[in-house]
């Protein structure tokens, strides 16, 4: 099992900038893939970033790329998201999650939440106009 404390979201105006951090711990040699996940209510959860922990290949949802930047400092445990040029429509709850799975060559296997069997609680991005 592997423990996940997100931390780094709050309130920012668009065009702002935040850093999120995720800490991982347990067995985390059991787990390829980390990602980011944002959820607003009465939406599914939407995979917006991930990371292959052993490649360091990325991948991003359409709707972040280019402004979003996802990475990993292995000796820390620690997943990032870098998010610039926020808008408001970026605004939701951001969750971390780990995996253990094969996506082949799929650029959408690694934001597809069913993969991902490790999730922490959660921190709020809100963005203001």
């Amino acid at each position: 099992q592997v423990q996940l404390v997100e931390s780094g979201g709050g309130s920012v105006q668009a065009g702002g900038s935040l850093r999120l951090s995720c800490a991982a711990s347990g067995d985390t040699n059991s787990r390829n893939y980390m990602a980011w996940f944002r959820q607003v209510p009465g939406k599914e959860r939407e995979g917006i970033a991930a990371i292959s922990t052993a490649s360091g290949i990325t991948y991003y949802a359409d709707s972040v790329k280019g402004r979003f930047t996802i990475s990993q400092d292995n000796a820390k445990k620690t997943v990032y998201l870098q998010m610039n040029s926020l808008k408001p429509e970026d605004a939701a709850r951001c969750y971390c999650a780990a995996g253990l799975f094969w996506a082949g060559s799929s650029r959408y296997v690694p934001l597809d939440a069913r993969k991902y069997r490790d999730w922490g609680q959660g921190t709020q991005v809100t963005v203001s106009s």
